[in-house]
């Protein structure tokens, strides 16, 4: 059966599978549609919450960020996972112990102030659209490829999908289509791993390969990435060109906007009890690892992959360089997709592939007759492309289309229903229209979530960057904004919505800023993205540090200067870190 036709029925059967469940598990009050009725067992949950969390990002792009990053893409690992540990500690049980349905409405009532819940939910529409863009972008990739259809015909397949489950199912639904996504996203993923570990080293287990000789040289495998990459002007594999406080921010601020993404947050108030806050935190970190330990090892794969498909002699030696009109068939099915091209700058019809960047090995290459690098590659391919490059058979390559698949609309799906919660709950039940109905209130979400996801596939179809910056964008702007009013409103008695509200509103603003005016986000590029420019060295992934420290520092001084909160919100935030009886949750 020839790739197409599999791919068209492993994802087919797996969207069948999705829209089964939502049927199901179809939401009939406000309660199941917003946080499934807080009756998720917490391993279920936590096997969501790991779908939900691990998204296009995490399967798709991450390992392409290693692959061509190498060591200084451990900053990604590093501020994903520790951010979950942060979030299990420090946010879940108290929030879940709080007992309401959004982070808005904690957000309100903590701080006293409707305007301070409209204003969280400004910061959770920036924080999540932004990422959704970077769900619906992968969406898009897998679509073109695979499926060989238009981009936009693809976006508007996920939209389609992404609205029944969503829209229908609600919370509850989403919670158990989760479950099944996160089952084909995790064997997607490591099923081409283990083939390809064993194909390049003999060691069928990938992490254990990551650190092994590979079969034919005797080099260990960093050592021959290493030596590969470095003879073609690349920065050594297993070094970083980040200074130490670019990496220090970056991490950080990808681990406080873990534990500040409103979309991981809710699904802690899904569960029955306090207790299981926390137990469902501790799952959710067991399944993320499956994919996480093994993600290092699926980027140094794909690059010494693909490096050595492309370089296939030694460097210099004319005959050296893949000929294009020899090129493998996954290359020019990559092609199709504008993910990688092919530019026969010195019309030799070979490709050089090299970093021309590298002053030194320009002058050195031009002495081989070579006129610049002829080949890019989008990071977004690495995952996909692994198994094709590594001739593994179609069915490997159709279950990774289908991981990817599930990947993104996992998130995006947690992402709109955030979204639509905001505005139906927080906007409209709580703030403008307090007299509606739940059957009106529960109307408003499913429209609100239609729209969502109409802006959503827009966004797809326009991203701001490639899969994994743009949501690490989308993390700095959680960093800067939510995190630190959600962390001061558990642990400060003392600040007031004053100072929570100007904190959220600095916090959102610098980040924003900075991070627009360098990558040209929805205005034209107002200052050239290079380290020399970035405030304190900075770049715009990490910058979401120092809105935090805004955010903190401006909250605190704002309360300093105005009336403290009443003696019943200081009771309260008492109440919230007391744990009390056997741990079930009070609804305030």
């Amino acid at each position: 059966m020839d790739l197409k036709t599999l791919t068209y029925i492993v994802v087919g059967l797996s969207f069948a599978l999705y829209i089964a469940i939502a049927i199901w598990s179809r939401a009939s009050t406000t309660g199941e549609f917003y946080v499934a009725g807080k009756g998720v067992n917490p391993v279920v949950n936590g096997m969501a919450t790991a779908a939900d969390w691990m998204s296009a990002a995490s399967f798709i792009s991450m390992a392409g960020l290693i692959a061509f990053l190498g060591y200084g893409g451990s900053v990604y690992l590093m501020g994903w996972t520790g951010g979950y540990c942060l979030l299990a500690m420090l946010l879940a049980p108290y929030l879940r112990k709080y007992g309401k349905f959004t982070v808005p409405e904690f957000i309100g009532d903590r701080f006293y102030s409707k305007t301070a819940r409209i204003v969280a939910v400004i910061c959770l529409i920036f924080i999540s659209f932004t990422y959704v863009a970077g769900q619906m972008r992968g969406v898009g990739i897998v679509f073109s490829r695979f499926l060989e259809v238009e981009i936009l015909t693809g976006l508007a397949v996920g939209m389609s999908i992404v609205f029944i489950y969503a829209v229908l199912g609600g919370m509850k639904g989403i919670t158990y289509t989760q479950v099944a996504q996160y089952c084909v996203l995790i064997i997607a993923y490591t099923v081409p791993a283990i083939f390809i570990a064993f194909q390049l080293t003999g060691n069928p287990i990938p992490q254990l390969a990551f650190g092994s000789t590979v079969t034919g040289t005797g080099d260990f495998m960093l050592d021959r990435l290493d030596q590969v990459v470095t003879e073609l002007g690349f920065l050594a594999y297993t070094t970083s060109n980040k200074t130490t406080i670019d990496i220090f921010c970056i991490t950080l601020a990808l681990m406080v906007g873990t534990a500040g993404l409103p979309h991981v947050i809710v699904r802690f108030f899904t569960v029955p009890k306090v207790r299981d806050a926390r137990s469902s935190a501790g799952w959710a970190l067991v399944f993320i690892a499956l994919l996480y330990t093994t993600a290092p090892a699926v980027g140094a794969m794909a690059r010494l992959n693909l490096t050595e498909t492309i370089q296939i002699g030694a460097v210099g030696d004319p005959e050296g360089n893949l000929a294009y009109e020899d090129r493998p068939d996954w290359f020019g099915r990559w092609e199709t997709t504008g993910l990688l091209t092919f530019t026969d700058k010195n019309g030799d019809g070979r490709i050089q592939y090299y970093n021309d960047a590298n002053a030194n090995f320009a002058a050195q290459a031009a002495q081989y007759g070579w006129a610049g690098n002829e080949l890019r590659v989008d990071n977004d391919i690495m995952v996909l492309a692994n198994p094709e490059i590594a001739q593994l058979p179609n069915w490997v390559i159709a279950l990774v289309a289908a991981g990817g698949i599930a990947a993104a609309l996992s998130t995006a799906a947690g992402l709109l229903l955030v979204i639509s919660s905001s505005i139906s709950h927080d906007l409209l039940k709580g703030t403008f229209t307090p007299d509606m109905t739940e059957k009106q209130e529960l109307l408003a979400g499913r429209a609100a979530a239609a729209v969502a996801i109409l802006i959503a596939g827009y966004l797809g179809y326009n991203p701001p960057g490639f899969v994994a910056q743009v949501v690490a964008f989308a993390f700095g702007l959680a960093a800067a904004s939510l995190f630190p009013v959600i962390m001061m409103g558990i642990f400060s008695k003392k600040v007031n919505r004053e100072g929570a509200i100007a904190g959220m509103l600095v916090g959102l603003v610098f980040t924003m800023g900075y991070i627009m005016a360098y990558k040209g986000i929805f205005i034209p590029v107002l200052i050239e993205n290079v380290p020399a420019n970035w405030f304190l060295g900075i770049s715009p992934e990490g910058i979401g540090v120092v809105g935090m420290l805004l955010n903190f520092a401006v909250a605190f001084g704002v309360s300093k200067v105005t009336a403290e909160p009443p003696a019943h919100i200081q009771e309260m935030v008492e109440n919230i870190r007391i744990p009390q009886g056997a741990g079930a949750a009070v609804d305030h």
